[in-house]
């Protein structure tokens, strides 16, 4: 009777236990489920909103728009064109991060046209003005590889005074465009990643991220394949993009390549924070790569 009673309670408890993780299980599939989902509107935060124009801090601009995109999935990029006083003098262009758009980089932009370069800044589909549909990681390569043909073939800029210049996850962005055009005078990535899978492991390290990311954004994959010059730039304070991430892009570089950290500088405030040092780097890579004919 007692030996009955027994294997009734264990029958009991071992059902319970087995809901209970069925339930854990099911749970857990479902959040990995909500997370293959939503992964895009947690990666990429655009906003519509144009704060400011280069004219408002004194800057002469063009605004225009540029075709991108397959034709089923045709769109327009909204963009900005600053001359240098000379017009002979290097070319950026410049690709931004995840986050915002194009007006919300004025002040730094204000710096680099000051240092004497021309700029070309573009906001990727979904982002600010731009139109179609996006962001993804394929999206905003072709938007970049648009931007590029844009400056080769209506601006008529020579690629060998024409620099890929990314912040952010527009430094994944410009590896990603560096490796379709060598013929580029060089490529500068600021604060960058190494790939979004290790930046989501950090972050949710209970989940099997490398199965369930669709935007790699695999830089460090990438680099070593690299045949243009490369400045790695990135600021020691940083806590979004640890600069030792910069330090593991320029390990695996095997192009002439520098690196560059700030003091003190964080994730967007580095050309401020460390403005003669930052200036310099940035102009003694300019200089030396567009002179320089591959």
């Amino acid at each position: 009777m007692e030996k009955t009673a027994r294997t009734a309670v264990i029958l009991k408890w071992s059902r319970r236990v087995r809901w209970t993780l069925t339930a854990v299980v099911l749970a857990y599939i479902a959040v990995c489920v909500y997370f293959w989902a939503i992964q895009r509107s947690k990666i990429y935060l655009p906003s519509a909103d144009i704060q400011t124009t280069p004219d408002r801090l004194g800057m002469k601009y063009e605004q225009f728009t540029i075709p991108s995109g397959s034709a089923k999935a045709r769109g327009e990029l909204y963009a900005w064109w600053i001359p240098a006083a000379v017009s002979a003098a290097p070319t950026l262009l410049y690709l931004h991060g995840h986050k915002h758009n194009i007006s919300h980089l004025i002040e730094h932009t204000q710096r680099l046209h000051d240092a004497g370069y021309n700029l070309l800044l573009v906001d990727y589909r979904g982002y600010g003005k731009s139109k179609g549909v996006g962001p993804s990681e394929t999206t905003m390569y072709e938007d970049a590889e648009s931007a590029w043909n844009y400056l080769m073939y209506q601006r008529r800029q020579d690629p060998q005074r024409t620099f890929i210049y990314g912040h952010s996850m527009g430094g994944a962005v410009g590896i990603e465009l560096a490796l379709r055009h060598p013929e580029a005078a060089g490529l500068i990535v600021e604060s960058a990643f190494t790939s979004m899978r290790e930046m989501a492991e950090a972050e949710y390290p209970w989940l099997p991220v490398d199965t369930l990311l669709n935007q790699r954004f695999d830089s460090l994959g990438k680099v070593g394949r690299l045949k243009v010059p490369v400045l790695f730039i990135h600021g020691t304070w940083d806590k979004r993009t640890p600069f030792r991430m910069s330090q593991q892009l320029y390990e695996q570089a095997a192009v002439p390549k520098e690196i560059k950290l700030i003091e003190g500088g964080e994730h967007t405030n580095s050309s401020s924070v460390g403005l003669l040092e930052y200036r310099a780097a940035f102009y003694d890579f300019t200089r030396r790569h567009a002179a320089q004919m591959r």
